[in-house]
């Protein structure tokens, strides 16, 4: 045995994680170089052996769950490539206006019929509202649209208000606020792909869908949500963000923002999820939205259903699995052959949906609903759940 199969060995035992064991945390090495991979590498490494078929687990939801409630990233010495990748975070700002539209070209354009298999009926590419206290959702459609629901109420939404979707997808919240509520919503996208499809899903509503930087906004609105993009918009521009918002946000107004966050601060992502999923991404703490709206905003409500993050990602990757052979052929990597094709797609994408749903379980990140006024709501704001 190797000193870093050794290391390993003994390190993910003490999370309830065996080595060739037969339970669905447990893991199966096809290739010996994964250990000296992650320690070279790490959560980059250990992701990138995923995908190249190194090793497997019964259920990599579980798998990383332990991982994430044994803290054994936090036992793994950080290395030269991690090192490097945060330097140049703290000494860049990697989500100028100059760079905002990267994660739509990598991501959100990959394919609409991606999404159209993985995702609800609406398209709504967030987390969705499963423990509501009077009717928990029976499934993903009915899920997301009590999410939906949920922001409506609590902004208080009623017809003909003007509202800004920061971060509108396909038009999910848009079309949503339109039809059920009377309002008038403009979301803006720095997906083309999610425009074309969200202004076609949105024809005949008062509804208007723009590929757009939020920097770039300057207009009055009754209300504003934000649903899923925070994530994108990065430490350095937390304030600019909230600045934009106070200035189109009518005194009365109340501004929910929807956002996964960590329980710690932090300045960067995970380098395997921003080489292969979210460039330029990185998710916000608690400490640090409330140095962003310092002044600028009242705190009304602050709402955490981060556990039905699990079950959401658990969903969408269960409707992922039934429609990749459809898929299969359009997402093969360049060179790989009939045998092989699209697998390494099909892993990473997996990896994705299923890592993050053991994270999620293991409650080290959060989901946020945040309801912000600008000078307080008079009489006080009153809850919804």
């Amino acid at each position: 045995m190797t000193s870093a199969r050794a290391f390993f060995d003994t390190l993910l035992k003490n999370a309830d994680i065996v080595i060739g064991g037969a339970r669905p945390q447990d893991i199966v090495v096809h290739d010996e170089r994964l250990f000296a991979r992650v320690v070279r590498h790490g959560s980059l490494g250990l992701g990138e052996a995923y995908m190249d078929g190194w090793w497997d687990a019964g259920a990599v939801d579980q798998f990383m769950e332990k991982v994430i409630r044994g803290r054994l990233p936090d036992r793994v010495t950080k290395n030269l490539s991690l090192a490097w990748f945060l330097v140049r975070t703290m000494l860049t700002n990697r989500q100028s206006k100059a760079r905002a539209f990267q994660v739509g070209e990598a991501h959100y354009d990959l394919g609409n019929d991606l999404y159209e298999a993985m995702l609800d009926h609406a398209l709504v590419y967030t987390c969705g509202y499963w423990s509501s206290p009077t009717t928990p959702a029976k499934d993903l459609d009915d899920a997301q649209v009590q999410k939906l629901d949920l922001v409506c109420r609590k902004i208080g939404l009623k017809a003909g208000d003007r509202v800004l979707d920061i971060g509108c997808g396909w038009g999910s919240f848009a079309k949503f606020a339109a039809e059920r509520y009377g309002a008038e919503v403009v979301g803006i996208t720095i997906s083309k792909e999610q425009a074309a499809l969200g202004r076609e899903n949105c024809t005949g509503l008062h509804v208007e869908i723009r590929v757009q930087d939020y920097r770039d906004v300057d207009e009055p609105f009754d209300h504003i949500v934000s649903l899923g993009m925070f994530e994108h918009v990065g430490v350095k521009n937390y304030r600019e963000y909230f600045e934009v918002a106070r200035r189109c946000l009518a005194d009365d107004g109340l501004f929910l923002l929807h956002t996964i966050g960590g329980n710690i601060s932090v300045h960067a992502g995970d380098p395997w999820v921003d080489k292969y999923i979210f460039p330029n991404g990185m998710l916000p703490s608690v400490a640090q939205i409330g140095r962003a709206v310092e002044g600028l905003f009242v705190m009304e409500d602050w709402h955490n259903f981060g556990a039905d993050y699990d079950k959401t990602l658990m969903a969408w990757f269960s409707n992922f699995d039934a429609a990749w052979p459809a898929l299969r052929a359009k997402y093969a990597s360049p060179g790989e052959d009939a045998a092989h094709q699209g697998d390494r797609f099909y892993r990473m994408w997996k990896y994705y949906l299923l890592a993050f749903a053991g994270v999620f379980r293991a409650r080290d990140l959060s989901l946020w609903q945040i309801v912000l006024s600008k000078d307080g709501v008079p009489g006080g704001y009153r809850s919804v759940r």
